[in-house]
């Protein structure tokens, strides 16, 4: 039987008749980037997440780059992340001017450590450097330490940006209450990439705040730091959103529930197909219905890449994510981490692999990946 990793053509096939008018109604308009279909999309994940203000945006990476931007974060500047993310997360800091720098992740949930970003903040001010912001990541779907983070921010008075492109509809019980994972920080990031629980039809993706000066930079930086069309205060990007992603997003919206609901139950089928084996599930935090599961992923102390080769002969796909932690790639080299600086995030790079875990999996699909595991172990 083939499992596939993500089956995207099954979701599509559902909803083809209405995301074929949505297009077509786009291409009659004219209109191809931003405007009213774009502002609706805008408002609706506002709504969502319950946020005053989103900007939809040409990519989870362009919304990186314009909220550091927007902060103004430059030259020289400090910013802490996780060294286990997606390569953006880091890349955006580099393309700004400022220098990363990476504090170790949680063992079992792989979100930035609250000690670990103490630490860092203690040895960047021991050594006469300003950390100009803060950017947790809510790995796979799973909201970071955030009133542990918040707190440090607000003690050192650091913002947070949070990196939350894999976490559409998780949530975080804070000491406040419940709250939609990107409205936490000074602003919230999210990705629209085709795989995303939430996905476009190409890239998008959403910058979201609360603050109505962070706001108004946003959305001048977004149009080369044009607040009136040819007039520019300060230099930005060309990072607008087209209203094909936003109609294609609006399509799918309704459906984000229960696609992530499905997640959920995925997982907990695999939590207790697997509990007994020799291998890590992954760890809650909190309760399960605030994660979104954008990826269920394991931990096996031994034979990693064994169980990966077992599994893609049996027809099942696998992801490793992410194989190279950010503090040992080749251009950040420079920054003077060596093997050995961050050992949660080393070991989670040599040790972890993704199961499918999309809503479109089948009952016999997701049996036949946890006897597939089962008769490795045996």
């Amino acid at each position: 039987m083939k499992v596939p990793f993500v089956d995207l053509r099954t979701q599509h096939r559902e909803l083809q008749d209405e995301l074929k008018a949505a297009v077509c109604e786009v291409l009659e308009s004219g209109m191809f980037v931003l405007g009213p279909k774009v502002e609706k999309f805008e408002a609706a994940i506002a709504e969502l997440v319950g946020v005053k203000h989103a900007f939809g945006v040409s990519s989870g990476t362009d919304a990186l780059l314009l909220s550091l931007m927007a902060l103004g974060i430059g030259a020289g500047d400090r910013v802490i992340t996780t060294p286990f993310s997606f390569f953006a997360t880091a890349s955006t800091v580099s393309r700004v001017g400022a220098i990363p720098v990476f504090a170790d992740v949680d063992p079992k949930t792989y979100n930035l450590c609250p000690n670990a970003l103490a630490a860092a903040i203690e040895n960047e001010t021991r050594n006469g450097h300003t950390v100009k912001a803060m950017i947790p990541v809510h790995l796979y779907g799973q909201c970071a330490e955030m009133d542990a983070i918040l707190a440090l921010g607000q003690e050192h008075g650091i913002p947070v940006i949070e990196d939350a492109a894999q976490a559409i509809g998780s949530t975080y019980s804070s000491r406040g209450g419940d709250r939609h994972a990107g409205t936490l920080g000074a602003c919230g990031c999210f990705s629209f990439f085709p795989t995303k629980n939430l996905g476009g039809i190409g890239d998008s993706g959403m910058v979201v705040t609360g603050d109505d000066e962070l706001a108004k930079r946003l959305g001048s930086l977004r149009v080369h730091g044009s607040e009136r069309r040819y007039y520019h205060g300060e230099i930005g990007g060309n990072f607008r959103m087209d209203p094909i992603q936003a109609v294609a997003l609006q399509v799918k919206l309704p459906h984000l529930e229960r696609w992530n609901a499905k997640r959920r139950e995925n997982a907990s089928y695999y939590d207790q197909e697997l509990k007994s084996l020799d291998l890590m599930t992954p760890t809650l935090s909190g309760p399960r219905e605030n994660h979104s599961y954008h990826q269920y992923v394991t931990s096996i102390p031994h034979d990693r890449d064994h169980l990966a080769s077992h599994l893609q002969d049996r027809e099942i796909q696998t992801a490793v994510y992410y194989p190279v932690p950010l503090h040992l790639q080749k251009c950040f080299s420079d920054l003077g981490y060596q093997e050995g600086s961050l050992p949660n995030a080393e070991y989670a790079a040599e040790h972890t692999l993704a199961l499918p875990i999309h809503p479109d999996l089948t009952p016999d699909m997701r049996e036949h990946v946890a006897k597939s595991i089962q008769s490795f172990f045996r």
